[in-house]
This record gives C-alpha cells, structure tokens and sequence, in this order.
C-alpha cells in the first residue's frame, strides 16, 4: 500500500509540475506587477492611490489567473472560488495597508484575517489530524507572546485573532498534504509553502511595524507575502472538489 502512495504521490507531483509549467504564461502579469511594484519602490510615507494601485496589482493578477485557469476544469470550481475570494479580500487589504499609519492598519488585518478564513475554507476540515494542529500553535503562539511587550494595546485583541486565524489555515494546508482524506486527494504542496511563508512574512511585519526596524524590513516582508499568495494561487492546479470535505466521516 505504501508503494502504491508513493506511486501514485510521484505521478500527482510530475502532474502538478506540469500543470504549473503550461500555466506559466499566466503567471506573466503577475510578474510584470512585481516588477513594477519593487521597480517604482514609492515611499511608504507618502501613501496615494498610485502606490496603493501598485500595491495591491499583484493580488488581482492572481486573482485573474485562477479566474483563468482555477475555472477551466469543473472538477476545481469549488476551490477556485474560495481562493479567488481569499484574493480579492487581499486586495482590499493591501488598500487598507497602504494607509496603515492613517489609520487602516486595523481593517487590513480584518480583511486579511477573513482571507484566511476563506483560504480554510477551501482547504476543508478532512482529514482532522489534530495532533499537527499543536506545533503550529505553539509557535504561533510563542511568536505572539515575544512580539507582545512590543505591540501598542489596541493592536493585540486584534493581533492575536488574526494569529488564531492563520494557524487554523496554516494547519489545514499542513493536514491535507500530510494524510489526504479518505478516498480523496493529497492536498497541495503549494498551499503548504505559501501558508508557511505567509506566516514568516506576517512575523517580520510585526517585529519591523511594532518593535525593532529589521534590514530591508519592508522589501522581506513584501517578497515573502506575493510570493505566498502566488503559492496559494498555483494550488487550484491539483486541487478536487473540496466541498464534500466537511460532509465526510
């Protein structure tokens, strides 16, 4: 049975690979948005709607590249369209940021943290595989606890939701990809790689923002954050029905 697994792991992984190669070229405004994002760099100091524009570009181009190729096959529709909510849920929280210090910062953790919700949805609750759920939370939690004495009072209630919140997403991408549910398909590894680099990008938000200015704290943060919203974006390419998820077992 095991060498069935790996058989069939290895032909779902050249699958997915090639899946992600024919898709490329959709990929392409996406990368022409980075490009114009980190080429142009404008000043977080002087926020407007070119820079918000620019900003959140790259979250409505992957936002139309699942619209382009989530949507093709039938098979992915449910998926698709909780990931393409999750998307343009970032879009208006990229908007939200780029005036965080006018006070936005609350609301684009709100429309961040529902993107996420979004994002678990997709993934579906089976299989449970609890014990995963702890090491993520421990070092969210860990994580949270040392940011804490830095974090201004009105930023925690809302902090620790959304910390809450990307775990639960975070443990759910992990659970699919480490035992696919009964009869049903291995979860992405790009959902596993994005919510993991969601989490190192919203870590060093929060220690650049609210505790100690980190070297190139903006231009990490920035590249691990799109880079993560790509991954999500890639998994609707292997991806089944995940609806019947919540109903099995």
């Amino acid at each position: 049975m095991d060498i069935i697994n790996m058989d069939h792991n290895s032909r779902g992984g050249k699958k997915m690979f090639a899946e992600v190669k024919s898709s490329g070229p959709k990929l392409v405004p996406f990368a022409i948005s980075l490009g114009l994002y980190f080429g142009l760099w404008l000043p977080v100091s002087s926020p407007s709607w070119f820079s918000a524009l620019l900003k959140c570009l790259p979250a409505l181009c992957l936002a139309l590249f699942v619209l382009a190729r989530g949507f093709s096959a039938g098979r992915n529709r449910p998926y698709s369209r909780k990931i393409l909510v999750g998307l343009l849920l970032s879009f208006v929280g990229d908007i939200f940021l780029n005036w965080a210090d006018q006070g936005f910062f609350d609301h684009g953790v709100l429309s961040f943290g529902l993107a996420h919700v979004c994002y678990m949805l997709a993934l579906g609750i089976r299989p449970l595989v609890p014990w995963l759920a702890l090491p993520l939370f421990l070092a969210s939690g860990g994580t949270l606890a040392l940011l804490w004495p830095c974090l201004p009072s009105t930023a925690t209630a809302p902090l620790a939701v959304y910390t809450a919140v990307l775990s639960l997403m975070s443990w759910r991408a992990v659970a699919r990809w480490w035992r696919p549910p009964h009869g049903g398909e291995r979860g992405s590894p790009c959902a596993v790689l994005g919510a993991v680099l969601f989490i190192v990008s919203d870590v060093m938000l929060a220690q650049d923002r609210f505790c100690s200015p980190l070297p190139h704290g903006r231009l990490a943060v920035m590249a691990t954050y799109y880079v993560a919203q790509m991954f999500i974006a890639i998994s609707v390419l292997d991806q089944a029905d995940p609806d019947s998820l919540w109903k099995r077992n």
